[in-house]
């Protein structure tokens, strides 16, 4: 019986990210992003299914300003009332440093369905690099078949992250949940 590692076991959902080498955060809170900068960032990672971006990240401007960290990664999630999501990527900021970091984290509510996503991230209000490392809590709701465009806004303290999330699958429904941010790849969602 063979032993499968994380990124085996997500497969087609998760792809291999770039590798960076994590620098120490500054004492100043990383610089903001301009708009025009994500969208453009998200274009390309993205790329074709990328039509409805700037739409989602006005609107994510218009209710929480500018950015100053984003993360770009892949990520795979399921439920049937409760439900768990892992993903991976590496977070951008313009004075502070790249990260690589993790996420997983338990979902209940009347949602149902499975998916694979491309995530953007975007992070506002960051202090320093480790503040991401919390739990993210939230209200999610979801409705696609095949393919979609979506977002919500996940709090810790004053942080907030807005994951912007296209993928592919089936999903309905409305959960609780909360994303934990790790250094490290992990099983455990709690």
């Amino acid at each position: 019986m063979s032993t499968f590692t994380r990124r085996q076991w997500l497969g087609g959902a998760l792809t291999a990210s770039a590798f960076g080498l994590t620098r120490p955060a500054l004492a100043d809170a990383p610089a903001e992003y301009s708009l025009d900068e994500v969208i453009e960032s998200g274009h390309h990672f993205f790329g074709a299914v990328s039509r409805g971006l700037a739409e989602v990240v006005q609107e994510a401007g218009r209710r929480w300003g500018l950015p100053n960290a984003y993360v770009l990664g892949q990520e795979a999630s399921g439920a049937f009332v409760g439900g768990l999501r892992y993903g991976e990527g590496k977070m951008y900021t313009r004075n502070a440093g790249d990260q690589k970091l993790y996420w997983q984290g338990p979902s209940v509510g009347f949602d149902a369905g499975a998916d694979g996503d491309r995530t953007m991230m975007l992070v506002y209000n960051l202090p320093a690099l480790e503040a991401i490392f919390s739990r993210f809590g939230g209200i999610d709701g979801s409705a696609y078949f095949v393919g979609g465009f979506g977002f919500t806004g996940l709090t810790a303290g004053n942080v907030v992250v807005v994951p912007i999330r296209s993928g592919v699958g089936a999903r309905l429904g409305l959960n609780l949940s909360y994303l934990k941010f790790t250094p490290k790849a992990t099983w455990n969602p709690f």
